[in-house]
This record gives C-alpha cells, sequence and structure tokens, in this order.
C-alpha cells in the first residue's frame, strides 16, 4: 500500500509526467495543443453539423419531389379512372342501343308473325266459307235430282 504522502507527490506530479510523456512537451505547450485539439473538434463538429443539415435538407427536397411524384401519379390514376368510367358509360349507351334495336327487331317480327298468323286465320275462314257455299249447292243440286227422280217415277 501506498502512504498519504506518496499519494499526495503522485497527484503533484501527475500532470508534469503525462505533459513529458506528450512527445516530451512541457505542460503548457501540451495545454495549447489540446486547446488547439478541442477546436478543430470543434470545427469537426461544426462541420458535422451543417453536413447533417445539408443532408436534412436534401431530404427534405427529396421528400418534396417524391410528394409532387405522388401527386402527378394520382392525378394520373384519377384521369385513368375517369378515362375508365367514360368508358363504360360509352359501353352501357351502346348496350342500351343494342338492346332497343333488338326490341325494335323483335316487336317487326312480332308484328310480321301475327299478319301471317292473320292472313292463315283469313284464309281458313275463306275456305270454311266456299266449304258451305259447295255444300248447300251440293244439296240443292241433290234434292232437285232426287225430285226429278220422284217425278219420273210418278210419271211412270
Amino acid at each position: 500500500m501506498l502512504a498519504a504522502e506518496d499519494i499526495e507527490y503522485i497527484k503533484t506530479h501527475l500532470a508534469v509526467w503525462l505533459a513529458e510523456q506528450s512527445l516530451g512537451k512541457p505542460p503548457v505547450v501540451y495545454e495549447i495543443e489540446l486547446r488547439e485539439r478541442m477546436v478543430r473538434v470543434e470545427e469537426a463538429l461544426k462541420n458535422q453539423g451543417e453536413e447533417l443539415k445539408a443532408q436534412r435538407e436534401t431530404m427534405m427536397m427529396i421528400m418534396q419531389q417524391m410528394d409532387k411524384r405522388f401527386e402527378q401519379v394520382d392525378k394520373r390514376l384519377e384521369q385513368m379512372q375517369q378515362e375508365t368510367n367514360k368508358r363504360f358509360e360509352q359501353v352501357d349507351k351502346r348496350l342500351e342501343q343494342m338492346q332497343q334495336e333488338t326490341n325494335k327487331r323483335f316487336e317487326q317480327m312480332q308484328q310480321n308473325t301475327n299478319k301471317r298468323f292473320e292472313q292463315v286465320h283469313q284464309e281458313i275462314l275463306q275456305i270454311h266459307r266456299d266449304m258451305r257455299q259447295l255444300t248447300m249447292w251440293a244439296m240443292g243440286i241433290f234434292l232437285s235430282v232426287a225430285g226429278l227422280a220422284v217425278a219420273v217415277f210418278r210419271l211412270v
């Protein structure tokens, strides 16, 4: 163990010994050197701070540019959505027109079919009338022939 005197001696001479170990420079020169180093360190910290500030500004500019690009992309997507909606509206209109045309054609076909059925019905009615008239004539001729036959048999 060290005595109190030894500890006191080491404390008083420690600064001198450290200065001597610093390339043999005296304590005043060592102190100046430390100050110069501190100044250089402070300057380096300032430079780093300025560099960090410049990097921060650069990052802010990049973020602003990215925001602008995102806005442009959003606008483009919105335009595409509007164009798509317009195209769907056009397709809807075309489908509606096609449906209307199909309905018109169907109605025309139905009308034509109804006309044809009406014509066939009229023809059948005419045939029916013709048959009734023929039947009446046939019956008239039959009765006339029968009457003549009876008259001839009575005369004979």
